[in-house]
C-alpha cells in the first residue's frame, strides 16, 4: 500500500486542492501500519494550519480504502457541515475507522444529521465525539434516533452542543432499548426552566438500562428534584461506574439520596465527580459515612470547590483511614485550616493517599503546615472501546507533578 503522504499529495494534485502543511507533516511521519492519525489543531506551542472542508474532503478520500488507520483525531479544526458530509462518506464506505474525534469544529445540525444517516449502516465506528459543535436540537434528535437502530457505537460525546430539553429527553428514551452504548456525555446543554423534566426520563432509563457504564451530566443545573429522581433510578441500576455531576447546583441535602445509592448492596459506582457544587460540611460528612460502609464501591471521588470547611474535610480524612477502597480524592478549592492540612499531610506521608492520586501537597513554613495545589484532576474518560470488546482503562494519564506557588493557608 502506498504511504499516506503519497496518496494525499497525488489526490490533491489531481483535484487541484491546496495541500495542508499540517496534514503533509503528519502523513509524512505516519508509518504504513500505524493505527492512529492525530490532526488536531489544538497546538499552542507550535501553531499548525487547521483543517478546513477541502482538507476533510482530501482526507476522506485518502483513507477510504485504507485498512490500517482505525482512529482519527480532527479536533479543534475548521470543519463545517460540508466537511462533515465528506467524513460521513468515509464512515459509510470506509473499511476500518473505529474512533472519530471532531471536538470543537464548526459542524452544525446538518452535519450531525448526515453522521446519523451514515452510521445507520456503519458497523465499524465505536466512538464518536462531537463536543463543542453546534449540533443543536435537530442534529441531536437525529443522533438519539440513531441509538435506536445502531448496535455498534459504544461512546458518544456531545458536551456543549447546544442541546435542548427535548433532545436530552430523546437520548434517555433511546437508551431504554439500546444495550450497546457504554459512555454518553451530554454536559452543558441549553435547558430552560427549573422543573428538571429531563431527570424523570433519565431516572427511568437508569432503572432499565443495565449496560451504560459512564454518564456525564455536568452543568445541567441539577437541583434537589433532579438529584432525587436520578438517585431513585440509580437504586435499580447495576452497571453504571462513572457518574459526572460537576458544575451543578447540588447542595448538602441533595447528597443524601445519592448516599443511599452508595450504601446499597450491589452498587457499582466507582467514580463520582461532584466538583463545583455546594455540598458544604454537612454533605461531606454524609459522604464520609458512606465511605466507611463495606457496601460502598467508590474508588475515585472529586469534591473540588464545594465550600467544605474543617468539619467536612476532617470527616473525609478520617473516613480514608477506615476505607480501603477509595484510591483517588480531589479536594482543592475548599477551606483548608491547619488541622485539615495536617490530616492530609499524614494521609499522603503514610501512603494511604498516593501523591499522584490527589490535587494537594503539604508544605511547611515557620512550623505551620499548609496545602498547595497540584495540577491533577479526576480523569474525564473512564471507558474506551478496544477491538470491538469492552475495555476499561485501568489508570488515567496524569500530568506532571507541578505544585503551584499559591498555597491556601489556614484561617487564623
Amino acid at each position: 500500500m502506498l504511504a499516506l503522504a503519497e496518496v494525499y499529495h497525488t489526490f490533491c494534485a489531481e483535484n487541484q486542492i491546496k495541500t495542508n502543511s499540517h496534514v503533509s507533516d503528519v502523513f509524512g511521519k505516519t508509518l504504513p501500519s500505524e493505527n492512529v492519525v492525530k490532526l488536531s489543531g489544538n497546538n499552542r506551542l507550535n501553531p499548525v494550519q487547521r483543517l478546513d472542508d477541502a482538507d476533510a474532503h482530501a482526507l476522506s478520500k485518502c483513507l477510504l480504502n485504507n485498512k490500517d488507520v482505525t482512529a482519527l483525531d480532527l479536533s479543534y479544526n475548521n470543519i463545517t457541515d460540508e466537511g462533515a458530509n465528506h467524513m460521513s462518506e468515509l464512515l459509510q464506505r470506509g473499511k476500518s475507522l473505529h474512533f472519530l474525534d471532531l471536538t470543537f469544529n464548526n459542524i452544525g445540525e446538518k452535519g450531525a444529521q448526515r453522521f446519523s444517516q451514515s452510521l445507520q449502516s456503519n458497523e465499524k465506528l465505536l466512538s464518536l465525539t462531537l463536543s463543542g459543535n453546534k449540533v443543536m436540537n435537530a442534529g441531536a434528535m437525529s443522533l438519539a434516533h440513531l441509538l435506536q437502530v445502531n448496535n455498534t457505537l459504544q461512546v458518544l460525546r456531545l458536551a456543549g452542543c447546544e442541546l435542548d430539553t427535548q433532545s436530552v429527553i430523546a437520548f434517555a428514551i433511546a437508551l431504554k432499548s439500546n444495550s450497546t452504548l457504554r459512555c454518553l456525555d451530554l454536559s452543558r446543554p441549553l435547558l430552560c426552566g427549573e422543573q428538571e423534566e429531563w431527570a424523570v426520563h433519565f431516572a427511568h432509563m437508569l432503572a432499565e438500562n443495565q449496560s451504560l457504564l459512564e454518564l456525564h451530566l455536568g452543568t445541567m443545573g441539577i437541583m434537589t428534584s433532579g438529584m432525587e429522581r436520578l438517585s431513585k433510578g440509580l437504586l435499580f441500576n447495576y452497571s453504571l461506574k462513572y457518574l459526572d455531576l460537576r458544575c451543578n447546583r447540588v447542595t448538602r441535602d441533595d447528597v443524601r439520596p445519592l448516599v443511599d445509592v452508595l450504601l446499597r448492596n450491589g452498587s457499582t459506582l466507582e467514580m463520582l465527580d461532584l466538583s463545583s457544587n455546594q455540598i458544604k460540611d454537612q454533605g461531606a460528612v454524609c459522604l464520609s459515612q458512606a465511605l466507611v460502609s463495606p457496601n460502598c464501591s467508590l474508588k475515585e471521588l472529586s469534591l473540588c470547590s464545594n465550600n467544605i470547611d474543617s468539619e467536612g474535610l476532617l470527616s473525609l480524612a478520617e473516613a480514608l483511614t477506615l476505607n480501603s477502597t477509595l484510591t483517588h480524592l480531589y479536594i482543592w478549592g475548599n477551606r483548608f485550616q491547619e488541622p485539615v492540612c495536617l490530616a492530609f499531610r499524614d494521609l499522603i506521608e503514610n501512603g494511604r493517599l498516593h501523591p499522584d492520586h490527589t490535587d494537594v501537597r503539604a508544605y511547611e513554613v515557620d512550623d505551620h503546615v499548609f496545602l498547595a495545589q497540584v495540577f491533577q484532576t479526576l480523569r474525564r474518560q473512564f471507558y474506551e472501546p478496544k477491538n470491538n470488546t469492552d475495555h476499561i482503562s485501568s489508570e488515567p494519564e496524569r500530568p506532571a507533578d507541578t505544585t503551584t506557588a499559591k498555597g491556601m493557608r489556614f484561617h487564623v
